[in-house]
């Protein structure tokens, strides 16, 4: 049977050896990229077009045409290969359309070699754009798959192949055009087309710190960055990830942890995690893309039968509305279907890459923290919570973020979307947000070497007390909490004097240079109850900390309700939008980078009755008294 796919959606390839049909209406050049396990192409070589048509496993069309056909052996494709993206461009240089939304809409069609149709595509709800990436063939858990993309480019090829990480995109992306020589253009109304009224998952970025966000935010994830942290870029290739099991009967290999490209296994988990973000993502897209066409198409049957004035009457109306609903129901059925295959897989996935973190990445409830040692390395990433979709519960997804961090955090105590009976009060919600700081203070503590971080908290009015219990009676702190107007200017002081410093002597290249009072552990302010006890000068001194402080190793994290902030108006929007917002409770406000559904953060917390924090920062302290 046939897969009818809309954009986002994956299915299974059950042979390796395909034939992929295009039929475009118009003359359109037709290539394919060859990228690795981060869909990045390493030069024009890993691209097949008009001008280069033939690489080991694929082969595609010597012009420009309305229909096309390219052949692709995914067995004979390089081993480094895990992305196969399948492009259209409309030529240049002639009279013809410049842009998709004024021709038909490409369809795709993937057959196998006996000439059976595996899945079809019709790349719709285009506009400006003059180049896309139709269809991708990629590799997970040694099983491939096809994904209906329809990614468009308004700025042509260029932005194409740009986007695929060539260097010298114009430049191909000319020679690409010059090689063809595309027959007389079809005549097509220009002035006819339909707008585009849907977004692709690359057109803007949203914000994942907030919902809904302003288009100045910074945004998470977008291009990701999977070069290691602490080494330089190498130009061969990483080490392999562990081999998967062969799959049997055509089903998909059983799941294996730090089955993604790395040169560790750290590495390779914090890219598989995102693998698993990006799939989940990606598979929830297509099943609501499919059940809001259903509702339409019965939207529009219903319509119709009502425009019918023998359909209004007696029983064909009812029958008219049952059949139409059925079809509705069909389709929906059919994409929950789809969905929870997808589910499935990475619900079997999640139960083994979890137990595997290490515990800069694991809950606090994993064995990882059981047997805990003070690492002799930091780590390259740390979990800050959880995120999950509604029709995906009980599957949840890490939340991990690069480190260093490059923004401050804000764990909202004024958060209003509360599970019912969460909280009595707000008093109970600003303890529950102090602890949300402590507990991600206590593991970054842990995560790193001993003496390389250093934690410092500010409390005016000593109201988080009782939460800062975990890290005073340890006895981890830099110094104890900060409280009084003078408390807050002088660890403000110390620490703008440090990041000061910090600056002149990087930018001198005197980093050893520094004065024997100056603490070059990387250092995490948790400021509470702000702007309690803060003056104008303070909160100068606490931006001027958000905007400098990552760069040179002074880390953020405000524990605040944004209302108790409102006397000072717009001065500190910047402040807030410089912040990745965190909540103490279940908030649905984060959105992803690649379609922007607004996902639901848990905050990664202790169980309750644990001691596990207790036990992890008492090796922290005894091996801090060691280092001195």
């Amino acid at each position: 049977m046939t897969a009818e796919l809309v954009r986002g959606q994956n299915h299974p390839l059950p042979q390796v050896r395909l034939e992929i049909r295009i039929s475009a209406g118009v003359p359109v050049l037709a290539g394919a990229t060859l990228g690795d396990e981060n869909g990045t192409v390493h030069g024009p070589q890993r691209v097949a077009h008009p001008g280069a048509p033939t690489l080991s496993g694929v082969e595609v069309p010597r012009q420009a045409a309305a229909e096309h056909r390219l052949a692709v052996d995914l067995s004979a494709v390089p081993e480094a290969v895990h992305r196969v993206g399948v492009f259209l461009a409309l030529p240049t240089g002639t009279t013809g359309p410049l842009r998709f939304g004024a021709v038909p809409a490409p369809r795709t069609a993937v057959h196998g070699p006996d000439g059976t149709e595996i899945a079809r595509y019709t790349v719709s709800g285009l506009d400006t754009e003059a180049a896309l990436i139709a269809l991708e063939l990629y590799r997970r858990q040694g099983v491939w798959k096809i994904r209906a993309t329809g990614q468009g480019y308004a700025g042509g090829l260029p932005a194409l192949l740009a986007d695929q990480g060539l260097p010298e995109a114009d430049t191909l992306a000319a020679a690409i055009h010059g090689t063809t020589n595309p027959g007389p253009t079809a005549a097509y109304d220009h002035g006819t087309h339909r707008a585009n009224d849907t977004h692709r998952a690359n057109d803007a970025v949203r914000n994942p710190y907030d919902t809904p966000a302003p288009a100045e935010e910074r945004t998470l994830g977008g291009p990701i960055d999977y070069s290691h942290p602490r080494r330089p870029r190498h130009t061969a290739p990483a080490p392999p990830p562990p081999a998967a099991s062969p799959a049997s009967d055509g089903q998909p290999a059983p799941p294996v942890a730090g089955d993604a490209v790395g040169w560790s296994m750290e590495e390779r988990l914090y890219n598989q995690v995102w693998g698993m973000f990006e799939d989940l993502t990606r598979t929830t897209a297509a099943y609501r893309s499919a059940v809001d066409f259903a509702d339409t198409r019965l939207e529009k049957d219903l319509d119709q039968a009502l425009a019918d004035p023998r359909a209004r009457l007696g029983d064909g109306n009812a029958a008219v509305r049952e059949a139409a609903q059925t079809r509705r129901d069909q389709l929906a059925g059919q994409a929950r279907a789809a969905l929870d295959r997808d589910l499935a897989q990475l619900t079997a996935e999640s139960e083994v890459v979890e137990p595997a973190l290490p515990p800069a990445y694991a809950r606090w409830d994993s064995p990882a923290w059981h047997g805990y040692r003070v690492p002799a390395e930091p780590p390259m990433a740390l979990r800050l919570g959880d995120l999950h979709l509604p029709e995906s519960l009980p599957l949840r997804i890490p939340l991990l973020v690069r480190l260093p961090l490059e923004h401050g955090l804000w764990i909202d105590s004024g958060a209003t979307a509360m599970p019912e009976g969460s909280f009595a009060d707000s008093a109970a919600l600003r303890q529950a947000a102090m602890e949300t700081a402590v507990a991600l203070a206590a593991r970054l503590l842990a995560v790193h070497p001993a003496g390389e971080f250093a934690v410092r908290v500010i409390d005016p009015a000593g109201a988080g007390t009782r939460a800062l219990w975990p890290l005073t009676g340890a006895g981890v702190l830099a110094a104890p909490p900060a409280t009084g107007a003078a408390g807050v200017t002088e660890v403000l002081e110390r620490l703008t004097r440090r990041v000061d410093l910090v600056q002149m002597a990087v930018r001198g290249g005197a980093a050893g240079s520094l004065p024997d009072d100056v603490d070059t552990a990387r250092q995490l302010l948790i400021v509470n109850d702000f702007p309690h006890g803060f003056d104008d000068r303070a909160i100068t001194r606490l931006r001027y900390l958000a905007d400098e402080g990552p760069a040179v190793g002074v880390h953020l994290v405000l524990v605040a309700d944004r209302a108790d902030a409102a006397a000072y108006g717009p001065l500190l929007d910047p402040l807030w939008r410089s912040l990745m917002r965190l909540t103490p409770v279940p908030d649905e406000h984060f959105a992803d980078p690649w379609v922007g559904h607004a996902w639901t953060y848990e905050p990664a917390l202790v169980p309750v009755g644990s001691r596990i924090v207790e036990q992890v920062l008492g090796e922290v302290a005894a091996s801090l008294i060691k280092r001195k």
